[in-house]
């Protein structure tokens, strides 16, 4: 099936600066210089902002904190994910190190971040191992999602570290995010005792905010699962195309791709969809054009199946009605506990 797909497929072309300079010989991959940029841009924008609602607070400030917030979170958080599965800063080292701490205090993505991410979700490919899989819950039921954020809000600071102690080889990260995870909510105390309204609207707030985003991404992410084979990848993920939101957050739809292989440059996510299109089409992957994972969530909570139906990507080239293809995707929302007993595709 050929599709026309509007993503991005190439990243900025910068021209000869000093900037451009050092970040061809300070990182691994010279594409990710943007994210140099974007953090320059995070930081000397959020920074200030921050620094004076705790001098002097105005509520007239909190909009335009909120504005800076809403505006930049997306790019940092995919900023983010996507440098905690690629190698990003060569030397010097201690910056690649607390590049994230950085952002983490800024915008309050959890320091743990990494953690949990790399070394249990794609490790474990929500199955039921993985702590903030989707299996068990009706994913069109907002009651459901209620449970599952607030089961990762209150639970996962313990829950997640004793998973990695668990693990061989993965005790250094546990005690990582329990530190890390101490620190950033002694980070919000000290603002708070500083100014209690700053520290509340610019270090806790954010801090809440940006867990019941990632999760209700997630719940998008894998909310349409094939009970026979739910730990591959093909049928237990899905992917968003022609989206306005892969412009800004680095081709974040492509997350049957990235899945697959985790370590994919977002620049190259648009042609392997492309490549695989008939691999998607035969295992019955599904794929979703004009919509973002926030919004797919947003639509299951409100039992918009049919506007789903509309934008679902008829790869196979059947013509389904869009009854016919709600009555498809719904099969693929019910919750069940237990796997069959398959390992989870391993990814890159």
């Amino acid at each position: 099936m050929a599709l026309t797909i509007t993503d991005p497929t190439d990243v900025p072309n910068y021209g000869p600066s000093p900037l451009h300079s050092w970040s061809l010989k300070a990182l691994y991959d010279p594409r990710d210089e943007v994210f140099i940029r974007l953090t320059l841009k995070a930081t000397f924008v959020m920074a200030p902002i921050l620094g004076l609602l705790l001098y002097r607070f105005q509520w007239w400030m909190v909009a335009v904190y909120l504005a800076a917030w809403v505006w930049l979170l997306p790019q940092v958080i995919l900023m983010l994910h996507n440098t905690m599965h690629r190698p990003f800063i060569r030397r010097p080292r201690w910056l690649n190190k607390a590049h994230p701490y950085a952002m983490s205090a800024l915008y309050g993505i959890p320091t743990g971040y990494m953690e949990h991410h790399v070394g249990m979700h794609h490790l474990e490919n929500n199955l039921p191992p993985d702590l903030s899989s989707t299996m068990r819950y009706q994913r069109d039921n907002v009651f459901h999602f209620i449970h599952y954020f607030s089961r990762f809000l209150f639970l996962g600071v313990y829950e997640v570290p004793h998973y990695l102690a668990k693990k061989k080889s993965r005790g250094g990260m546990a005690r990582r995010m329990l530190i890390a995870e101490f620190c950033h909510w002694g980070l919000v105390a000290v603002a708070c005792s500083i100014n209690l309204r700053a520290g509340l609207v610019g270090f806790l707030f954010p801090l809440v905010a940006v867990r019941f985003l990632m999760m209700m991404g997630n719940w998008g992410q894998h909310a349409f699962i094939h009970q026979e084979d739910p730990g591959n990848s093909l049928l237990n993920s899905i992917t968003c195309i022609n989206a306005g939101y892969n412009h800004k957050a680095f081709n974040d739809g492509y997350h049957i791709g990235h899945h697959v292989k985790s370590n994919r440059h977002w620049t190259e996510m648009p042609a392997d969809f492309q490549a695989n299109i008939d691999t998607y089409a035969r295992a019955g992957c599904v794929v979703f054009h004009g919509l973002d994972f926030f919004l797919v969530s947003l639509l299951l909570f409100t039992k918009q199946h049919k506007v789903l139906a509309r934008r679902y990507v008829r790869l196979d080239g059947v013509e389904r009605t869009d009854d016919e293809v709600v009555v498809l995707l719904k099969t693929r929302l019910k919750p069940f506990a237990t796997a069959p007993e398959t390992a989870p595709m391993a990814t890159a």
